[in-house]
């Protein structure tokens, strides 16, 4: 168990509650905010309001998530605090950042026809779908797991496989480009109910677990009198009952978002021309999930 042990960062039981900042994360933060600042100069146009509070919010709980408490119980205590910070990057933070990402600042990347034809093939229902859902699947793997605990640059390499397959994952329920558009408010909803299927079967495998599936958390200095399989049970939890509810907070918003654009549009009216108005010129791709 000696090698369980050398996983683990040496803190103290207490350190954990201290605030540490990791200079690869404010690095990564500040150079996401100076991406930001330099698209809109370039483009001599300023998001709105609304939309730079939004990035800055993103910003601001990733800064959370990667740094203090949170950091530290998930690299060195709790396998549920790690689950946590995972919904954090991927459920948050993420759509937080495409909300304040006006479409004008992406546009000019897809003036190279290799990186537009690419950017439409991965960012459909079913890329999308697919990508989210293997790197999640991948990433909890127990050995590939393990890896990461043991390595700090694969730990730093998971957290930014998360944020960028969350990103496309939440493509197709908030593109703001109308080359890259958004799926139809039907498809939108099949697919985001089935994205609370894979999620939670990961959680259901987690919770019903025999033993202790992450070796690293299981010599770990115990916070608040928790076991490793109370632990692993709360993680597999956290990912199985949260994870799925926000998937289906997000359906319940595009119904009643389209349930109202139907009711404006009439029976007569043309309901994707009502919807593409309403959207500031974002499209919407009929496709089927």
């Amino acid at each position: 168990m000696s090698y369980v042990v050398a996983l683990l960062h040496p803190l103290d039981a207490i350190n954990w509650l201290r605030w540490s900042i990791h200079p690869s994360t404010v690095a990564g933060i500040a150079g996401l905010a100076a991406l930001y600042w330099w698209a809109a100069h370039r483009e001599k146009r300023s998001p709105s309001a609304n939309q730079r509070l939004s990035f800055g919010a993103g910003l601001l709980i990733l800064f959370v998530a990667l740094n203090g408490p949170i950091h530290d119980l998930s690299d060195s205590y709790l396998f549920s605090v790690h689950m946590v910070q995972h919904l954090l990057l991927t459920m948050l933070v993420v759509p937080l950042l495409i909300a304040g990402t006006p479409g004008w600042m992406l546009r000019p990347a897809l003036r190279n026809r290799a990186v537009a034809r690419a950017a439409r093939a991965i960012t459909t229902p079913a890329a999308a779908f697919g990508i989210f859902n293997l790197t999640l699947a991948v990433w909890h793997v127990p050995a590939v797991y393990d890896v990461a605990m043991r390595n700090h640059g694969v730990h730093i390499a998971q957290h930014l496989c998360f944020l960028v397959a969350a990103t496309f994952m939440w493509w197709p329920l908030m593109s703001p480009l109308s080359e890259l558009p958004r799926a139809s408010f039907p498809a939108q909803m099949l697919y985001t109910f089935l994205l609370t299927l894979p999620m939670s079967l990961i959680g259901v495998i987690i919770t019903y677990a025999e033993g202790v599936l992450y070796p690293a958390y299981q010599s770990a200095p115990r916070v608040a009198g928790l076991s490793p399989m109370e632990d692993q049970l709360i993680g597999g939890l956290i990912m199985w009952v949260p994870g799925g509810f926000i998937f289906l907070g997000v359906l319940t918003v595009v119904f009643f978002k389209w349930a109202a654009l139907e009711a404006e549009s009439g029976e007569g009216g043309d309901l994707e021309s009502e919807i593409g108005n309403r959207e500031a010129g974002v499209g919407y791709r009929k496709v089927r999930v």
